[in-house]
């Protein structure tokens, strides 16, 4: 596995990435907070027969950050300013969380340069009340109020496997830059239903992965965005929560290779 910097013109600047592997490319962009390190076993899994690039996100990892005022459709252009330097496309394209948002907006805008899309444990339309709660923990972190062992308990159970992913996202939270990790939690608090009319638009093989103790990506929300695009597929993993690809990574993986296996075409095709 090779880390690199890749300079982009105004105004995205630096960004750093992983890459292992020779094949097809698949791109992976983690959540907000995170950093590529956190596709570790996704990208140990499928180098073996895939080109897997993982992003750090804009102000996350050694990438430089976008606007402080950046919604997603920014993060969205940050993305196809990143494959356009690359030479990528059409691509295997998944995100988690934040960037399964970033990943289905790519999708939806840019549908000639996505082969196919994989979006896990990805927000969909949230409730008027689920919205206004993400909306001021945004305001929160803005103020510098970011309590760590919130998001912790949300996304990790008791479970030893648990308990060790626990370990590597509390490093990965500690350590992300505070005004950057700011920046894409309001996108992603605001960004839910930013591309949800486009989803129809949506004609590569799509994945939407979530688990069923995800309160905040929840099945219902994987079924949604399945049935709006246009050769969807919803898997939902038992007994895990918001970091499945960390404490189920066997499970997401062999879901991705099913995946990328599902040929490039949709739902009316032969």
């Amino acid at each position: 596995m090779t880390s690199t910097i890749l300079q982009l013109s105004e105004p995205f600047g630096r960004v750093a990435y992983r890459v292992a592997g020779q094949g097809a490319p698949v791109l992976l962009i983690h959540g907000v907070g995170m950093q590529s390190a956190a596709w570790g076993p996704q990208m140990d899994a499928l180098s073996a027969t895939h080109r897997v690039i993982a992003l750090d996100m804009p102000g996350h990892g050694g990438s430089d950050p976008v606007a402080a005022d950046a919604d997603l459709p920014v993060f969205v252009a940050w993305l196809d300013a990143v494959l356009t330097a690359l030479g990528l496309g059409p691509v295997n394209l998944a995100g988690h969380s934040m960037g399964a948002m970033i990943a289905g907006g790519y999708a939806a805008c840019h549908p000639d340069k996505v082969a196919r899309v994989a979006l896990l444990n990805g927000v969909f339309c949230r409730s008027p009340e689920a919205r206004q709660a993400v909306i001021a923990r945004a305001e929160d972190i803005r103020k510098g109020r970011f309590d760590l062992q919130t998001p912790l308990k949300r996304w990790f159970g008791d479970s030893p496997i648990e308990q060790a992913a626990l370990d590597k996202v509390a490093g990965w939270l500690s350590s992300v830059d505070n005004d950057g990790y700011a920046t894409a939690y309001a996108a992603f608090a605001a960004g839910d239903s930013t591309y949800a009319d486009r989803f129809s638009s949506i004609a590569c093989p799509l994945l939407a992965l979530t688990a069923d103790g995800d309160p905040n990506s929840t099945p219902a929300m994987a079924h949604a965005m399945a049935e709006a695009a246009q050769n969807g597929r919803a898997v939902v993993l038992a007994g895990h929560r918001h970091m499945v690809n960390l404490t189920d990574p066997d499970a997401v993986t062999d879901a991705l290779r099913e995946w990328l296996e599902t040929p490039a075409a949709g739902k009316d095709a032969a």
